[in-house]
């Protein structure tokens, strides 16, 4: 089941091409994915949601967009969970300045959330990996960013999503939001050896210039999202704080 779903999206990336063609050209075609597992209770998925919402019209945010050679991008916002929970927040949006970026901004603070179940970080690739290949946009860089507090334990094995993904040329990113305390009833899920920031760069991230950014918690999500979304929107030289290039 996995295969035949990794050959149908291959082939429906293949088939968009020639429509992609005609399509308005934007500098990125972003993914932004959020984790909102049964480990993000609502206090955590507020805030969450919240530094989403800030940092996308964040003057910074704004200013790498407009450093383009198009001077805008595309945005899908995803939030997943399980094996079988994805849903599309908002859809493709293209972002060309202060208004798109409020209005997109607006539009998600009010959206309800959709589910809390399991932690599915192959599911989240995959479904991501499908809102890329019908984007009514065309870039040349395609990027699927994903947020997390834990390690992977639902769905299909995650190293085979994420090769499937770097084969059709879509880059991972992740940013990890660290737990001041394990879990009680799974400790390793959210605090794994060697650290979250270390699982997601061995087992996540991957494609060219890939990297991990690091959320010290919750209350810091919101300036590490700008930091990453500034390197990935303007390919700056200089990295996020507490970045973590991907070996790949």
């Amino acid at each position: 089941m996995a295969f035949l779903r990794a050959l149908l999206t291959a082939f429906i990336f293949v088939s968009a091409a020639p429509a992609a063609r005609g399509a308005e050209i934007v500098d990125l075609l972003l993914v932004l994915a959020a984790d909102v597992s049964r480990s993000i209770d609502e206090p955590k998925f507020q805030l969450q949601r919240d530094g989403y919402a800030s940092a996308l019209k964040d003057p910074r945010v704004l200013d790498a967009i407009m450093s383009g050679a198009n001077r805008r991008i595309a945005i899908c916002f995803v939030e997943w969970s399980g094996a079988t929970a994805q849903k599309v927040i908002i859809d493709w949006t293209l972002i060309d300045g202060a208004n798109a970026a409020r209005k997109f901004s607006d539009a998600l603070v009010e959206a309800p959330r959709p589910f809390a179940d399991r932690t599915s970080i192959s599911g989240a690739i995959d479904f991501s990996v499908e809102q890329l290949a019908r984007a009514p946009f065309q870039s040349q860089r395609r990027t699927i960013d994903i947020s997390g507090d834990g390690t992977h334990n639902s769905g299909r094995g995650l190293l085979s999503a994420r090769e499937d993904a770097l084969a059709l040329g879509v880059t991972i990113n992740g940013l990890v939001i660290l737990s001041d305390r394990p879990l009680a009833w799974n400790p390793e899920h959210t605090n794994p050896p060697g650290g979250l920031a270390k699982y997601f760069q061995d087992n996540v991230i991957g494609g060219p210039g890939a990297f991990v950014a690091v959320a010290e918690n919750f209350q810091s999500f919101g300036q590490a999202l700008i930091g990453k979304l500034i390197a990935e929107i303007a390919l700056a030289p200089k990295t996020p704080v507490n970045r973590l290039a991907a070996t790949r």
